[in-house]
């Protein structure tokens, strides 16, 4: 904590008695002079402000219930109040960028933190997290060269996101109706492209990705995409071929496709590309190249679509209003 100096009022010393004459005589001693009143008594210094504890800054939000945190939740986020600081670029803590001023930044990253709180995550953990994310921004990103088949949403839209996806990963058919409502949700800001990235460990993977790329050239990717997965716990090579021969394919050629593994180049190519930009499990999201990694659930993927249209609109993060 700064130390304040507190800076006392100086009484000024008094000389008399005698004068330096100009004529060279002996000095000679001045008329007796009133004795002087006596100085009033310096007013006391105000006492030095105490900052705001984090627990009391926190009370004071209205837009976040930190009173329903149980107390170890509200210790942990109190705690990343104090220690970690804003990324809006003013030299305050997020606890005190958030007393001082209206910043955006700081309300998104406290509500964050909250959401790690709550579900039992230590405080340090939580800033490194933050850290990540938000350096992330201004680092070198990754350029997908995603076949336009393969996306969903409005091609101009200022938010690309790639998802790197196994039609046998129970992770990545939870994810698929987020990231739908997503899409749907942005009105034209961000747009979906399905990456390839089948894993070792999933026997059905390869054919299936094989499956839909090969429903991709017959003009039918998605709707082989969502039978896929929809059927994901049955999936076998003869299951796929009745799943595309419902969609209208030609059974026999997919068929092939799978046996013969007819897409291995272009699914291994996905593959490398995913694993070269960090993919280490699926599913993995990419926003316009940058690597998502918060938590994946529905409120933090929309706030992470909000934060880089406006780091992609603004060249870096926009102005705060306060």
């Amino acid at each position: 904590m700064r130390r304040l100096h507190l800076l006392l009022p100086l009484v000024p010393l008094v000389l008399g008695g005698a004068t330096c004459r100009r004529d060279g005589g002996s000095p000679t001693a001045e008329p007796p002079r009133p004795a002087p009143e006596a100085a009033a008594a310096p007013a006391p210094a105000p006492a030095p402000e105490v900052p705001e504890s984090p627990e009391a800054v926190l009370d004071s939000l209205a837009w976040l219930d930190a009173k329903a945190l149980p107390p170890a939740a509200r210790k942990e986020l109190a705690t990343v109040l104090s220690d970690e600081f804003c990324y809006c670029g003013c030299p305050h803590s997020l606890g005190a960028c958030l007393k001082t001023h209206d910043c955006r930044h700081a309300k998104r990253m406290t509500l964050l933190a909250a959401a790690d709180a709550a579900a039992g995550v230590p405080a340090v953990e939580t800033i490194v997290s933050l850290g990540q994310y938000y350096q992330g921004f201004s680092k070198k990103r990754a350029d997908f060269k995603v076949d336009p088949r393969q996306c969903r949403g409005d091609e101009k839209a200022p938010v690309t996101l790639v998802e790197f996806s196994d039609f046998e990963c129970p992770f990545c058919n939870a994810a698929r109706p987020m990231l739908e409502a997503l899409v749907a949700a942005s009105k034209g800001k961000a747009r979906l492209c399905y990456a390839a990235f089948p894993l070792s460990s999933h026997p059905n993977a390869i054919p299936a990705a094989n499956a839909a790329l090969f429903a991709r050239d017959q003009g039918k990717f998605w709707a082989m995409h969502d039978a896929l997965f929809e059927h994901q716990a049955e999936l076998s090579p003869a299951r796929i071929q009745a799943l595309g021969v419902a969609l209208g394919l030609d059974g026999k050629g997919l068929a092939r496709a799978m046996a013969d593994n007819v897409y291995k180049a272009e699914l291994e190519s996905s593959k490398q590309a995913g694993i070269s930009a960090g993919v280490d499990a699926t599913p993995s999201i990419f926003m316009n190249g940058r690597k998502h990694t918060l938590p994946f659930d529905a409120a933090t993927l929309s706030h992470a679509v909000d934060d880089e249209l406006e780091w992609t609109t603004h060249k870096g993060w926009g102005p705060d209003p306060g």
